[in-house]
């Protein structure tokens, strides 16, 4: 798998420099002086992006830079970055766009380069990573065509294949759980049940049916805006790899809605739910937030997983020692935050942004101005806490390189069964009164609240990877179909969700059809 630091793709990487990497190496693993200069030659290049089979809709790759003694590191090389990368077809007569950004400092001595294709190549791409106008490690890479860009309709028919080159985890501890309470799925059940129980009152449940790879759905109440954004990811799924058959039900808002427990008569019905909680038994995807900003990088975004680590503010030691909060009124924990602002400043700046929920405060309390998310960074320690529901922005402050001081919750994403408190980030007692003891802590144990950020980044950038959403949107999508007690079918109301079939989405398939004995 990519990690956030260590490459496992040995073939691109010369034996040396993946002991250096791995540690085998030893002294060769300590920090480089900030003098000392970089060599291209043991620099070192690794991740997804330099893998052709695997197509997302922003590729992305890391560098590592290392010295002529072989020393990682561990802070930006002194000057501005000299790293650059250009990216082309590997034919000249193949002209296609390629968007090039300069690779993002992620200031601990690795780099993060992204790039987006707007139409697919047949021969390949060749990728020259240089540091001044040396070559990088083993620049230059050719990634071997066909190379897909991310509206081409070109899914790998065989899941297994498909996984192993997106090098998906082969367990997601989450997945595991949510489906604990479902070992069948009885379709004629949920036909009956979930219309009349949850439409109504929630009015914010989508009925999909995927069938073929083609997706089909209906909306069941006024609230179903946010389909959008379950359309658009279940779509680039499905030019990935086959689906499998599957009927389901999605609530696309904001609370989970299934709160029957699994020894109840009659027991749960299976809802997917971009949140979970304690109380509830919905089974959990990556939220609209994310995927939508993966779906969106270098184009309708600016926030997003990829961006936010190349724009993590000062080095640690010159952050402003106290922790920021801004946010709209949607708890009142988060008017609270306020109050202990006024009373505290020289720990805490937390402001609301906007009122909706709590108007009759905005005099008592005021209004923040809005604040540009990268500006958080500035600010050494992060209060994360509830909005309607768990709050969206944690795994861009996870990011980040600030300590997140993290509100108890019973609302959940489906990443957060992979961190731990004390480790990834400091927990803050529900009704927040001993947040500014936990913040007087951070400042008191510097080096210990400095470690605690940084376990909390690598994780994040593990588990935040962009292609790990294809793979837990597919493992739910799997693990519900092996369930199914009957098959899935196209309903009364359902309409066809087509894939887009304008010119940015033309390009030639390659892939091997199963013949019909192999099917």
């Amino acid at each position: 798998m990519w990690g956030h630091g260590l490459p496992s793709l040995p073939l691109l990487l010369p034996p040396p420099l993946l002991l250096l990497l791995l540690g085998a190496a030893g002294p060769l693993l300590r920090p480089a002086e900030p003098a000392d200069p970089v060599s291209a030659e043991r620099s070192l290049a690794w991740g997804p992006g330099l893998d052709a089979g695997l197509t997302v809709p922003v590729r992305y790759f890391y560098i590592q830079a290392v010295s002529a003694a072989g020393r990682n590191f561990s802070r930006s090389p002194p000057g501005r970055t000299q790293f650059r990368v250009v990216i082309k077809a590997l034919s000249p007569k193949e002209v296609t766009r390629i968007y090039t950004p300069w690779p993002l400092d992620r200031n601990d001595g690795t780099f993060l380069m992204r790039y987006r294709m707007y139409g697919s190549v047949t021969k390949g791409l060749k990728i020259e990573i240089f540091y001044g106008d040396q070559h990088v490690a083993q620049s230059p890479y050719i990634l071997k065509g066909p190379v897909y860009h991310e509206y081409c309709d070109c899914p790998e028919e065989d899941p297994e294949v498909w996984q192993d080159m997106m090098s998906c985890p082969s367990q997601e501890p989450q997945i595991t759980e949510d489906f604990i309470s479902f070992p069948t799925i009885d379709l004629q059940r949920m036909l009956k049940e979930i219309p009349a129980k949850f439409s109504q009152t929630r009015g914010a449940i989508v009925h999909y049916t995927i069938l073929d790879n083609h997706i089909y759905r209906r909306s069941l109440g006024k609230y179903t805006d946010f389909k959008m954004f379950s359309d658009e990811m279940f779509l680039s799924l499905a030019r990935k790899v086959r689906l499998p058959d599957v009927e389901f039900y999605l609530n696309v808002g904001d609370w989970p809605v299934e709160h029957q427990k699994a020894n109840d008569t009659p027991g749960p019905v299976p809802v997917i739910s971009w949140c979970g909680s304690v109380d509830s038994r919905d089974i959990v995807l990556p939220t609209y937030d994310v995927t939508h900003s993966t779906l969106e990088t270098l184009r309708g975004v600016t926030n997003d997983l990829l961006s936010i680590q190349g724009n993590t503010g000062p080095f640690w030691e010159n952050k402003t020692e106290r922790a920021l909060f801004r946010g709209r009124d949607s708890r009142e924990e988060r008017l609270h935050l306020v109050k202990l602002s006024k009373q505290n400043p020289e720990l805490l700046d937390a402001g609301i942004t906007g009122y909706f929920f709590f108007r009759e405060k905005e005099k008592e309390l005021g209004k923040a101005q809005l604040m540009g998310f990268f500006d958080f960074f500035k600010y050494k320690y992060q209060v994360n806490v509830d909005g309607t529901v768990a709050a969206y922005r944690f795994p861009y402050l996870l990011l980040g390189d600030s300590l997140v001081l993290k509100q108890d919750s019973q609302y959940y994403e489906h990443f957060y069964i992979g961190l731990k408190p004390w480790k990834h980030y400091v927990p803050v007692k529900r009704n927040l009164e001993d947040l500014l003891e936990k913040i007087k802590w951070a400042k008191e144990n510097d080096e210990e609240a400095r470690k605690i950020a940084k376990e909390g980044q690598l994780m994040a950038r593990e588990l935040l990877q962009p292609h790990r959403f294809y793979c837990y949107y597919y493992k739910v999508l799997q693990n519900y179909a092996e369930r199914q007690a009957s098959k899935p079918e196209i309903r009364d109301g359902m309409e066809l969700v087509p894939q887009p079939d304008d010119r940015d989405s033309v390009c030639s398939c390659h892939r091997k059809k199963p013949l019909r004995e192999d099917l």
